[in-house]
């Protein structure tokens, strides 16, 4: 991540705090759970003063049982990180963990890396994203 306040959730206990927050937007296949309006510049909080900071935070959340594969799981966890950090400058300060809820259809895009399904990725994600920076 290029950006100075800006990192990924890395273990268990920051990603539970990011899924108890409300999911603020919803598309065919993702859930976004991040600050609400009334919780804007809620942060990870704890031990460690630097996480105690307001900072950006992104933690993606790709079950086995949607995508099967490992080279299908990576390639939508790096559509997510790069569609947030296209975002960032819009969104608010906080842990935003998005979901993948529903799989893609196996029969429609035959590759994990195909042209297709990064379009199709990208466009979900970016309407995730609008819908929160809409909402805040």
């Amino acid at each position: 991540m290029t950006h100075p306040v800006a990192a990924r959730l890395r273990d268990k206990a920051q990603f539970q705090q990011g899924l108890d927050q409300a999911v603020v937007a919803r598309s065919a296949h993702f859930a976004l759970h991040a600050p609400s309006p009334s919780r804007e510049g809620a942060s990870l909080t704890g031990a460690n003063p630097v996480a105690a900071a307001p900072r950006h935070m992104i933690g993606a959340v790709i079950p086995k049982r949607w995508a099967k594969r490992a080279v299908t799981r990576n390639t939508i966890r790096r559509q997510i990180y790069q569609a947030w950090a296209e975002w960032l400058p819009r969104l608010p300060v906080g842990v935003h963990v998005v979901r993948l809820k529903q799989g893609f259809a196996a029969t429609q895009f035959h590759s994990a890396t195909s042209p297709a399904l990064k379009s199709v990725l990208r466009q979900e994600l970016n309407q995730l994203f609008a819908q929160q920076v809409r909402a805040s």
